[in-house]
């Protein structure tokens, strides 16, 4: 009978680490590190979704202003 290898092994000098032998996998076991590295990649969306709003609205407002600059030379052309 063939003895059956374990489905993960630890890895050497890494406790919180663990390595799948089936699918050669790295495993993190430390559950507040993911939460933690969670937490940082959701504040990272919202700051790039914020400075993607802040863009939009900057150039809205920069569309506006070339309006208005439009419509002061025409109203100053037609004095």
């Amino acid at each position: 009978m063939e003895k059956e290898q374990p489905k993960f092994l630890e890895v050497e000098g890494k406790a919180d680490l663990i390595r799948d032998t089936s699918s050669k996998a790295i495993i993190n076991r430390n559950r507040g590190a993911y939460e933690q590295a969670v937490k940082r990649a959701k504040a990272a969306q919202e700051q790039r979704d914020q400075i993607r709003d802040t863009t939009r609205e900057i150039n809205t407002l920069k569309c506006e202003m070339h309006e208005i600059k439009s419509l002061l030379q025409e109203l100053v052309g037609k004095v």
